[in-house]
């Protein structure tokens, strides 16, 4: 049986008004006492103002960019579960892991262009991992001066530059170097999500397309068709939702759908427009592959991934 990595990257990704209003002209004698509107016709002037404040917030367009300051430094908080079920052969083992961390991306530069230099930095980090016939392992690195084994890739990463990133304004990564490689990074699973080419409205689409490498259970090699595909859900007091879903495009067996089963996420972004960032992020797998390794076997991969961009103050609370 072929193992699947759960202590996955550290790096989380992650995104995302105008109120109309309706007035009523009247006029009235003086000293006249005005019509008293039914609240029938009070009701239906309050759903047509609504109605009509909906339908200029979706028909408007918007700009979602990246925008960041020379200095500035993103905290957010990322915490992530995730349980892999598998059965073979009547055999059955769950392992289960956690880990709550805070990233930081350090800006450095900021071009003419819009584009900006960051150095992505994990500050802290606290992870447990739970495999068969095996204590519960935990580690934390505000605590912890030796990592129990399994953990020392992790310990070396904490409190230096991992990596340092140039950004377009629409998220595509013009330049990568990294000070500390990680394990399992591809080009689909990127530091943040790309972003619209241009102004959307509400209810609009866009896609990010890969190329993925998986392997038949020959051994060959396998070129597997995927995308990231976003819709604008909505925008609402300068917040930008929108849905993020990976999915795989080409026809896959059981057996190389159990290698991309980790990338299958979906869930919400939030980005803030003003400030051209993502604020929260949330999103999910449940997915159950029947027959991955022979006919009687499966596998249940359930993880989440929830990040929130932090104030400057806020950190991780300690535990002990």
């Amino acid at each position: 049986m072929k193992r699947h990595s759960l202590l996955f990257p550290l790096l989380a990704t992650s995104f995302l008004l105008t109120t109309f209003g309706a007035s009523s002209l009247g006029a009235t004698k003086k000293n006249a006492t005005p019509k008293k509107e039914s609240a029938a016709i009070r009701s239906s002037h309050s759903k047509s103002s609504v109605s009509r404040a909906k339908s200029a917030a979706n028909t408007k367009k918007w700009l979602l960019r990246y925008k960041f300051k020379m200095g500035e430094v993103l905290r957010y908080r990322v915490q992530h579960t995730a349980n892999v079920r598998t059965t073979i052969d009547e055999t059955t083992q769950q392992v289960e892991s956690k880990s709550e961390s805070i990233k930081a991306w350090k800006v450095t530069d900021v071009l003419p262009d819009g584009s900006m230099e960051f150095m992505h930095v994990v500050e802290h980090v606290r992870m447990s991992n739970r495999r068969p016939d095996r204590p519960l392992t935990e580690y934390d690195s505000q605590h912890d001066k030796t990592p129990p084994a399994g953990f020392e890739q992790v310990a070396r990463a904490v409190g230096v530059p991992i990596s340092v990133i140039r950004l377009a304004p629409d998220g595509e990564i013009l330049a990568r170097q990294e000070k500390i490689p990680q394990p399992g990074h591809t080009p689909d699973m990127p530091i943040t999500v790309r972003l619209p080419d241009g102004p959307i409205q509400v209810g609009e689409k866009w896609n990010e397309s890969y190329q993925v490498q998986a392997q038949r259970k020959s051994g060959a090699n396998l070129q597997i068709k995927t995308r990231r595909l976003c819709k604008l859900l909505k925008v609402q007091h300068g917040i930008a939702t929108f849905s993020v879903e990976y999915q795989i495009l080409t026809p896959v067996d059981a057996f190389v759908e159990s290698q991309l089963v980790e990338r299958l996420m979906k869930g919400k972004v939030g980005f803030d427009l003003e400030k051209g960032r993502i604020v929260s992020q949330e999103l999910t797998v449940d997915r159950r592959v029947l027959g991955f390794s022979g006919g009687t076997s499966s596998m249940h991969f359930v993880s989440r991934m929830e990040e929130q961009l932090l104030k400057p103050e806020e950190k991780l609370a300690s535990k002990r």
